[in-house]
């Protein structure tokens, strides 16, 4: 942000001016919490499919830990995770980098639910068509890959167009961490100004624009597999 703004450099502005002036400063931080989101998204994904993997493949202790790990990161606040983790390694003499612990909260957290929300997909596909590709040799990789995640992502697309949504507005709370995100942006922006209101507006309708985006995006892809 332009630290050449100050309290009175915007007394006599007209709105048109003073929404210009905060554009370049929304942009940046809205850029850093898409980029955030999305690699949240994608890792969380990546996990959430190796949880079902640890469910399915040893029954007994990997279901058992799956429900412990999704019953923590659902049952507690995105806020009190994320400082657990950036402060926890410092108990030990390590100092994590903001941005790591950022990405990595929300990647852990989205991962919870989505393992929810993959599990649903999976139970929905035919037994028929495991037993079918274990009769000709598949293996439980190839099965997963080639047979499973396909049908499962078209039926879970609007389940996990929701749970992108909810870590766009949950990673507001990464503003504790000093990173430059909408929700910082916004806080830096009203001290400067004094104008909280129409910048929280602001700021408000740049996480709709982002949120609008993902659910178009969504339904463009819905269109294109059905």
């Amino acid at each position: 942000m332009d630290s050449s703004i100050t309290p009175l450099s915007n007394a006599s502005m007209s709105l048109a001016e003073r929404l210009a002036m905060y554009a370049p400063a929304i942009g940046k931080g809205l850029a850093i919490t898409a980029l955030l989101s999305a690699a949240a998204i994608a890792m969380g994904f990546v996990a959430a499919v190796t949880l079902y993997g640890l469910r399915n493949r040893w029954p007994r202790i990997g279901a058992g830990a799956v429900r412990i790990y999704v019953s923590f990161f659902r049952g507690t606040p995105l806020l009190v995770q994320l400082l657990m983790l950036f402060y926890l390694p410092a108990a030990f003499g390590v100092d994590l980098n903001p941005w790591l612990s950022a990405a990595a909260v929300l990647a852990l957290n989205s991962a919870a639910f989505q393992s929810e929300i993959l599990r649903a997909g999976f139970n929905a596909i035919p037994a028929a068509q495991i037993e079918a590709a274990s009769v000709f040799g598949l293996t439980w990789r190839q099965t997963l890959w080639h047979i499973q995640l396909p049908q499962v992502l078209r039926l879970i697309l609007p389940s996990l167009t929701s749970e992108a949504i909810d870590i766009i507005k949950g990673s507001a709370v990464i503003s504790v961490l000093a990173i430059a995100d909408l929700m910082r942006v916004g806080k830096q922006l009203s001290a400067l100004t004094y104008r909280p209101l129409e910048v929280y507006i602001c700021i408000a309708f740049a996480y709709l624009a982002l949120t609008c985006i993902v659910t178009a995006a969504a339904a463009v892809i819905q269109r294109r597999s059905a």
